[in-house]
């Protein structure tokens, strides 16, 4: 391979007039300064909002106390530690979010190496006819020869105007996103998990309760063709309770559809085969609801994976904009080789044979046809959009908290007065036992009491599994868990504008809507 035509160089003294490079000097200038001109004003048009902004209480309370990392040991069930144990490990999607994470990481020690030295050795052989009217007179020029080469080549590009700095700082933050994403995806499986078990215990809860709902028609019925046959009843009303029994067969039947598509549900999430949740047989009653904070501090927003990755991404956007405005400055490098370049082999190690050069290299970008004022202004609106994704993550998020919180305070008094009524329920069939056995009145009474205690019991059931997966979705809500100690500063937000403990005795003075960003440096 020939040399860099850079470094070949000949004598050219009386050929170039003295003070030359002094004349060209102006004309160098001039290019710069045309390369180098005002990209103007990029301020970003969004603002970051605050989750306390949003009307968030700012009570404190210690951040480790709800929700912990590991915040399914509080249900006190090791089959559901040992389901999600075995779901954190074989998910699919989530290793496919891990695997994200690992290429994201990968792609900043690309951007990493664009800070460093480059050196690369090349070994080549040549057979080539050299011109008679190049630059090697005869007998070199018109003849044949074999021109071998053996160099190290090595090169460095002054990052003077911080372009891949900013590609870096991209890059990290595009890591940092893919890694909240991760942790989002493990909290988000974790509590899928503990919801299909919810769920499942829901349903096998339901199955017992519809069983001695059958049995108890069963018994109506009997007792109902008992009166007709002594003349006490109509046929209607024997036809009536014959036509309850296959309505709560039928309702099995669907009860026993949902739990099988229930464990196949759980078992994906395992990533397991369907059987693999076929001997699982959760216990509601067991299940304890958690105790949860009075009070929820906007610290615990920002503990949210994908909002910690929606700043991450912001961050990148911001970061690409810094570079998208480097690329309007000169690119200075330094290359260099040192080897062996001879004609044959026979001297082709020999001393005379060293070639060694050195060269600087400036590239100017001086008419694009606007490309880089258009992949300015995209950067820009780029960054725009990830900062409203970022405030669209946070609302979202106050959303999900208030929605939990309402909905687990309705379910207490809708728990509360379950209570109250089946208790009632439960004096009312006692009493009708007593008033039997008494002879005071039949049994038909005494089932039909005993239904009302079935039906206050199923919807006891249902309230309580709703309240735990109520409680799951306000875990999830604010985060799972999952805390990080470095959050980017954006337009309007700074690094530390999620609250915490401490900050939030003496709350800082929101950005007001509309307050132009810190425009983004050349």
């Amino acid at each position: 391979m020939p040399l860099p035509s850079n470094f070949r160089t000949r004598a050219t003294q009386g050929h170039s007039p003295r003070g030359g490079p002094l004349r060209l000097a102006p004309l160098l200038a001039a290019l710069l300064l045309a390369g180098c001109a005002s990209t103007g004003p990029m301020q970003s048009r969004v603002q970051a909002v605050q989750p306390s902004q949003l009307g968030l209480g700012t009570r404190a309370i210690n951040p480790a106390e709800f929700p912990k990392e590991d915040w399914w040991t509080q249900f006190n069930d090791p089959e559901l530690n040992r389901l999600i144990a075995q779901a954190l490990a074989d998910n699919p999607s989530l290793q496919e979010a891990q695997a994200r994470m690992r290429q994201a990481q990968a792609a900043v020690g690309v951007a990493q190496s664009t800070l460093e030295p480059s050196l690369n050795a090349a070994v080549n052989s040549t057979r080539q006819r050299f011109s008679a009217n190049d630059i090697y007179p005869p007998p070199l020029g018109g003849g044949i020869y074999t021109e071998n080469q053996a160099l190290l080549q090595g090169s460095y590009t002054f990052d003077f105007f911080g372009r891949n700095k900013d590609q870096l700082q991209a890059a990290i933050g595009q890591a940092r996103a893919a890694q909240a994403q991760a942790q989002a995806a493990r909290v988000l499986l974790a509590a899928n998990v503990a919801g299909g078990y919810v769920g499942l215990a829901r349903l096998d809860a339901q199955h017992a309760v519809l069983q001695r709902t059958l049995a108890q028609r069963q018994h109506i019925e009997r007792l109902v063709g008992d009166r007709v046959r002594a003349g006490l009843e109509t046929t209607l009303q024997q036809r009536q309770a014959q036509a309850e029994i296959p309505q709560i067969r039928l309702q099995l039947e669907q009860n026993a559809q949902a739990q099988a598509q229930a464990r196949h549900a759980l078992a994906a999430l395992l990533g397991q085969g369907p059987e693999a949740t076929a001997k699982l047989k959760p216990n509601l009653q067991t299940l304890p609801l958690p105790a949860l904070p009075q009070s929820l501090p906007a610290e615990l927003i920002g503990r949210r994976a994908d909002v910690v990755a929606a700043r991450w991404q912001a961050q990148a956007a911001l970061a690409g904009v810094k570079a998208a405005r480097a690329a309007f400055y000169p690119n200075i490098s330094l290359t260099a080789f040192a080897g062996f370049t001879a004609l044959g082999f026979s001297q082709f190690l020999a001393a005379g044979s060293r070639a060694y050069g050195v060269g600087p290299a400036l590239t100017l970008p001086i008419f694009e046809g606007g490309k880089l004022r258009a992949n300015l202004r995209g950067q820009a609106a780029a960054a725009d959009a990830a900062i409203a994704q970022y405030n669209a993550t946070v609302v979202n998020a106050v959303r999900e908290v208030a929605d939990a919180v309402s909905n687990r305070r309705s379910l207490q008094q809708q728990l509360a007065q379950q209570h109250d009524a089946l208790e009632l329920a439960q004096d009312a069939e006692r009493l009708a036992q007593q008033r039997y056995k008494a002879g005071l009145n039949n049994y038909l009474s005494v089932l039909t009491t005993e239904n009302a205690v079935l039906q206050l019991q199923q919807i006891g059931t249902n309230l309580k599994a709703q309240a735990l997966v109520d409680d799951l979705a306000l875990i999830r809500a604010l985060g799972g868990g999952y805390a990080t100690s470095e959050l980017p500063a954006l337009p309007g937000a700074p690094a530390d504008a999620v609250p915490t403990a401490a900050s939030l005795q003496t709350p800082t003075t929101p950005a007001q809507p509309g307050t132009p960003g810190a425009a983004a440096r050349p």
